[in-house]
């Protein structure tokens, strides 16, 4: 299973019951932390997210609505004492933040703590059923997005077929991965006689804060769900351009030429007190447009 639990819907002011962006990213049973503004502990707790099953920790930008409640979240886990590592991929001056805060504080971490900076684009978790990569996007300072995706499953053997056709258990591995076998006889026995093709590997993108940049398509092309920002509608489109973000009416062009399934659109500014005018102008371009609404869980 994929899906995406959103925790904060809201841009930089908290405001009209929205939170800052934070949201929980559930892949073959890994939980992942996409950002974690403040009140994100609060969030969790609402939502019945456990701090002990996350393991991966991903912050987009230094923007206070990004990580402001990150250093929270990492002494609440001490406290709670935390054992296992927890590994954090982001920029790499929040390093030094984290250091400083811990520092003052007096605070030594009961658990292996692993940061990772954010320098190039390219997969950064790489393990046997999911792999994450980044890709920088266009803010104002230096952002990142992520894509989630499952590995692709090796097929799946017919045993009957295969006992059928007389073929050895030793060379169900190759079947697996897609070899054809010959007989003694000399007969080509075809993969797919003896074999199904696993599920199609889901994916799930999220852009973080970023101005209209086309680049973006290649980096989210075909994937399940992508989470895009759109922080003013299309009437502020100037506005969004100055300020470095994105309209209802860009966020889901970028979702129909990437050619995605759907489409979550969030990072509202705190000027909107309603939020149905944003879905009805990205489904004018991209039907398959939704609200990304706080405590709601987007499956694949």
């Amino acid at each position: 299973m994929l899906a995406v639990t959103i925790l904060g819907n809201n841009s930089a002011l908290p405001a009209f019951d929205r939170h800052p962006t934070a949201q929980v990213v559930t892949m073959n049973e890994q939980i992942f932390l996409v950002d974690c503004g403040e009140g994100t502990q609060m969030q969790m707790a609402k939502y019945r997210i456990r701090r002990s099953r996350i393991q991966h920790v991903f912050i987009s930008h230094l923007h206070g609505d990004h990580y402001f409640g990150l250093i929270g979240l990492i002494t609440s886990m001490g406290l709670l004492g935390r054992e296992q590592p927890l590994h954090l991929y982001a920029p790499a001056l929040l390093k030094d933040i984290l250091d400083l805060q811990l520092k003052v504080a007096d605070t030594t971490l009961p658990f292996p703590f692993h940061f990772h900076p954010l320098e190039e684009d390219g997969i950064i978790v790489a393990e046997e059923k999911f792999k994450v990569h980044c890709f920088k996007v266009s803010h104002r300072i230096p952002c990142w997005g992520f894509r989630f995706e499952e590995v692709k499953a090796p097929r799946r053997i017919h045993p009957e077929n295969c006992i059928a056709n007389g073929i050895p258990a030793h060379f169900y591995d190759r079947l697996k991965q897609g070899e054809n076998y010959t007989n003694k006889e000399g007969t080509l026995i075809l993969n797919e006689t003896v074999t199904v093709p696993a599920p199609n590997p889901k994916s799930y993108a999220y852009s973080a804060d970023t101005m209209y940049d086309e680049r973006i398509i290649e980096k989210v092309s075909g994937v399940d769900i992508l989470y895009h920002e759109t922080t003013y509608l299309k009437d502020l489109a100037d506005r969004a351009s100055k300020r470095f973000h994105c309209t209802t009416e860009q966020a889901a062009t970028i979702a129909l030429k990437a050619g995605v399934g759907r489409l979550l659109i969030g990072h509202f500014s705190s000027k909107y007190d309603t939020l149905s005018e944003f879905e009805k102008e990205a489904r004018e371009v991209f039907a398959h447009s939704e609200l990304a609404l706080e405590g709601v869980t987007y499956k694949v």
